[in-house]
């Protein structure tokens, strides 16, 4: 369990705008609810609208569809008997409920057998000197593979890095950390993250007839988040090294940082490489069978026509990725002994889903205020009235997804989980920006920025804290001021990046992910 750092005191003769403006905003973050009681009272605003405006008999049209839909109310006899007829449906058919905890199990095993974090040593410890920064930069933009660990394993192993390579380990610390934050939701890579993203997309997908069609599937920004992660690299490795390095005070200390778990160190021993190779052989063999019978004339694993998108391949990608990463955890940590019976690989399984406890208590909630935001209408009329007012102002295309990207960011100051602010946005954002024309997939690659960019400068991040810890370390002085100062570098550069991105699929029409194209048929 993270311990979270006591905030430091603050001398009020030195607080410059960058500490009043945060302190505001811890401020008021600190007087927002558990994300449980947040979507309990959703719930109740939900009821109460849905149930005044279906005694007004409120109806809405949806366009491109004859038929006009009446909304209902939650507090009525038909509310309360669909309710209880659902309550347990809409927890146990969440989408993203069983592909999330089932890429956990297995991303837990990769974990807990040390391969994630060897993996990542390995990928940085001997990188030539000039080229650290943007090999950091581009490690930590593949880091939501890992999860949480990601921000407890990369910035202090950075810092070493530098320290090693005769550089200023203050800036791998603080450089690693912004990376691991403003591009975790980038990457060449699949975890639970995007499963996460993806279920609850699907879900507020529904609220429209034609969301039935659209593609949801755990890849849909995958060549969106691929592509954005080489750029971020590029960015994230200058600002370091340029931006960032130049500015900061050498160390006054040399005590080692650490992460949650102790000392880190960036030595890959001999037996931990051949684990790494035993895991990567292992994952290709079954990569390339996988592939073959995918590809091969006739195979039942092509779609209809013998297309290869769409196909039970990309629709089952979320069990293959399963074995993927089980098959390497498992390999891996029977080489280096982290698994010495078959008993090790379950335990860790339950190990990881264990983790996962407050997440399933949030979605039992979440589940029910999306489920009554499609049965009540409410999330249509919303969608259709929110769509006519981007039309009205002039945002609509890629001025409207700018401007959901700026609230998102804005929202992301005080609602640090993504499940919960996804959950909040997107039964609305889906539907409305679908008609304005453009497909799911679409949102959910913009909610991706705002839920990236500003994670790294809120005091509401426990992480800060954690960091700022482990910065004090090398600078005993620190300040939480003058820590937020030099990460706040990257969020307007990371931000503009990840829009211009997106622009260039938006203004190209090019797909975000496999079958995953922007404008809607």
């Amino acid at each position: 369990m993270t311990t979270q750092a006591p905030a430091p005191e603050k001398d009020p003769t030195r607080a410059g705008f960058i500490d009043k403006a945060m302190s505001g905003i811890e401020r008021v973050g600190n007087k927002l609810p558990h994300p449980v009681l947040l979507f309990l009272g959703l719930f109740v605003l939900v009821g109460a609208a849905s149930t005044a405006l279906a005694a007004a008999d409120a109806t809405v049209k949806i366009p491109g569809e004859d038929k006009t839909v009446a909304v209902q109310g939650v507090f009525t006899g038909d509310g309360v008997v669909w309710l209880l007829e659902n309550f347990i449906p809409n927890f146990t058919g969440f989408p993203s409920l069983g592909t999330v905890l089932l890429m956990m199990a297995a991303v837990g095993v990769a974990e807990r057998t040390g391969l994630l974090e060897t993996v990542v040593r390995a990928s940085i410890s001997r990188a030539p000197r000039w080229l650290l920064p943007y090999l950091v930069a581009f490690v930590a933009a593949q880091a939501h593979l890992m999860s949480d660990v990601a921000i407890l394993v990369i910035p202090p192993l950075a810092a070493l890095v530098f320290k090693n390579a005769g550089r200023n380990p203050i800036a791998g610390l603080i450089g690693g950390f912004a990376c691991v934050c403003a591009g975790y939701a980038a990457g060449f890579t699949i975890g639970a993250l995007d499963a996460l993203y993806t279920g609850i997309t699907h879900q507020a997908a529904q609220v429209l007839p034609q969301g039935a069609d659209a593609p949801t599937h755990i890849l849909i920004n995958y060549f969106y988040t691929a592509s954005a992660s080489i750029v971020l690299a590029l960015i994230g490795g200058f600002l370091i090294s340029r931006i960032l390095e130049p500015r900061l005070p050498w160390p006054t200390s040399d005590e080692q940082p650490t992460g949650e778990a102790g000392e880190v160190t960036t030595e890959v021993t001999a037996l931990q490489r051949r684990g790494m190779l035993r895991a990567g052989l292992a994952v290709l063999v079954y990569a390339a069978v996988v592939i073959t019978c995918w590809l091969l004339p006739g195979s039942p694993l092509r779609g209809e026509g013998g297309a290869l998108v769409p196909s039970p391949v990309l629709d089952g990608i979320v069990p293959l990725l399963f074995v993927a990463f089980l098959l390497a955890g498992a390999v891996y940590g029977r080489t280096v002994k982290a698994v010495t019976r078959f008993e090790d690989v379950p335990r860790m399984m339950a190990d990881a889903i264990t983790g996962m406890s407050a997440y399933i208590v949030l979605i039992l909630v979440i589940a029910q205020v999306i489920g009554v935001f499609d049965w009540t209408n409410l999330g249509t009329l919303l969608a259709v009235k929110g769509a006519a007012l981007l039309e009205s102002v002039g945002l609509t295309g890629y001025l409207g997804l700018v401007a959901f990207v700026l609230l998102v960011c804005v929202l992301n100051l005080f609602i640090t989980s993504g499940s919960a602010l996804w959950s909040l946005v997107a039964p609305v954002f889906v539907p409305a920006f679908m008609l304005l024309h453009m497909e799911p997939a679409v949102t959910q690659a913009a909610f991706r920025i705002g839920d990236s960019a500003t994670q790294m400068i809120t005091p509401l991040n426990p992480y800060v804290f954690l960091l700022l810890t482990v910065l004090r370390r090398y600078e005993p002085e620190a300040q939480l001021g003058s820590l937020l100062s030099r990460l706040s570098v990257f969020v307007v550069p990371f931000l503009v990046a990840w829009l211009a991105v997106l622009g260039i699929f938006y203004g190209f029409d090019i797909p975000l992910g496999p079958g995953a194209s922007i404008s809607t048929p």
